[in-house]
């Protein structure tokens, strides 16, 4: 999934803090497999290998589920968030190591295989769990990374309490999933990364406990090109990475949905995803975008509840 993974728990016993610890990071081995477009044989991209199929191809539970997800959500934003992304995917990676805007000929090609109606969902029964899929053109390419991070990281907590541990942390980067509160404390002290990668100082301090988190921004990952910058997070409707510099903090009753929701409001914006968040209760959002010289944060109505202190702290420039 392109990033590491990292557990931290408490256990009275260390002998099975290990073994619980070594399964759930087998368990998010077995997800990378999966999940990942990095990897030429995934159960991903050999979906997309098939090309167009009358029949589809029956998946897993796991990928089932993060579809159906992606679907939803790209239904609710209009194509701000789109798992049909990855042609576009492919040519950002290829320009931030080059250092050079993909072709207009190569975009208009990508531009011809993205869509989320491209994509078909066929389950086993009115209520089922699972079914098969279908893409309905040749050399299409799906992309999780917006929300299989999250997904990745909620499934490794779930092994964790299976183990009896309830005490856990786990963290792909921006994206975490929170079990119960360290001993002793009120939730687990989670520091939002600033908005410039140049201030090694968060720029507000949350306290979270049986949820999910997560941080979409292009503070780190971006690439600058003819005095332009791009942010790694890629808009499936224009196929233009970002270039308003912005850091989007989603707190959610689980790490699939923040993950999923924070990129989804990087790309769709600040007002539509607030209309975004009515649709999914508990969900909150602390937005933060640079307009000229300044940093103007916005935060959800209740996003304040999770903030150490309950007072959002100016954020750093």
């Amino acid at each position: 999934m392109g990033t590491l993974f990292r557990i931290v728990l408490y256990a009275e016993d260390a002998d099975a803090a290990r073994r619980a610890s070594d399964a759930a990071f087998a368990r998010v081995k077995e997800l990378n497999g999966l999940l990942s477009d990095y990897e030429a044989t995934s159960e991903i991209n050999r979906l997309t290998a098939m090309g167009p199929n009358e029949d589809g191809m029956a998946v897993s539970r796991e990928l089932w589920t993060l579809l159906s997800r992606g679907q939803r959500l790209a239904e609710e934003t209009d194509g701000a968030f789109d798992i049909t992304v990855g042609p576009y995917s492919r040519l950002w990676r290829r320009a931030r190591r080059q250092k050079e805007l993909p072709s207009s000929e190569r975009m208009a090609e990508a531009r011809e295989l993205v869509g989320y109606r491209h994509l078909e969902l066929i389950p086993n029964g009115a209520d089922a769990q699972g079914g098969k899929v279908r893409v309905k053109r040749a050399h299409m390419r799906l992309d999780l990374g917006g929300i299989a991070k999250g997904f990745a990281a909620d499934e490794a907590l779930a092994v964790l309490r299976k183990a009896g541990i309830e005490r856990a942390m786990v963290a792909a980067s921006g994206d975490m999933a929170f079990g119960a509160p360290p001993p002793g404390e009120e939730g687990w002290r989670i520091g939002i990364a600033p908005l410039s990668a140049e201030s090694d100082k968060p720029s507000t301090y949350l306290r979270l406990a049986r949820c999910g988190v997560s941080t979409s921004g292009d503070a780190f990952q971006y690439v600058e090109i003819g005095g332009k910058r791009y942010s790694h997070i890629i808009d499936p409707r224009t196929g233009l990475g970002l270039t308003e510099s912005s850091s989007v903090t989603v707190v959610a009753g689980d790490a699939t949905t923040a993950d999923s929701l924070a990129t989804a409001i990087s790309v769709a914006g600040r007002k539509a995803g607030e209309q975004l968040l009515e649709k999914y209760p508990g969900a909150e959002m602390f937005f933060v975008r640079r307009e000229a010289e300044k940093v103007v944060p916005t935060a959800s109505k209740g996003f304040e509840r999770h903030v150490e202190g309950k007072k959002l702290s100016p954020p750093a420039k």
